[in-house]
């Protein structure tokens, strides 16, 4: 059983909003999970069949993989660092708006 991995880092999507549309995916077939984001209604469904995608060609590049036969094993979803920007405020003072960021990894099996 063979398998193969894709990693986006630093996506700006917070991790909560990936992990709705990561939840949709996990274990189904990998032409199955980009068939369904193909119609979810979220920015994060995007951004993960492009990681999807990455994956099985991957896969087809490492040779001797039924690309049929991949389904998702796991798709994790961590948060990575924020980026802080600056908002004015009454008085003087100031306000900090955070910037949230995603790393993404997917992981495909062979069944």
């Amino acid at each position: 059983m063979a398998g193969s991995r894709a990693h986006l880092g630093y996506v700006f999507i917070g991790p909560q909003k990936m992990g709705l549309v990561a939840d949709l995916v996990r274990g189904k077939r990998a032409h199955d999970a980009l068939n369904t984001l193909k119609f979810v209604n979220k920015r994060g469904a995007k951004i993960l069949s492009k990681t999807i995608q990455s994956a099985i060609a991957n896969a087809d590049q490492k040779g001797n993989v039924d690309l049929e036969n991949l389904y998702v094993k796991t798709v994790k979803v961590n948060a990575g660092m924020m980026h802080y920007r600056v908002r004015p405020r009454a008085r003087g003072s100031a306000a900090y708006i955070r910037k949230k960021t995603s790393h993404l990894t997917v992981e495909l099996e062979e069944k």
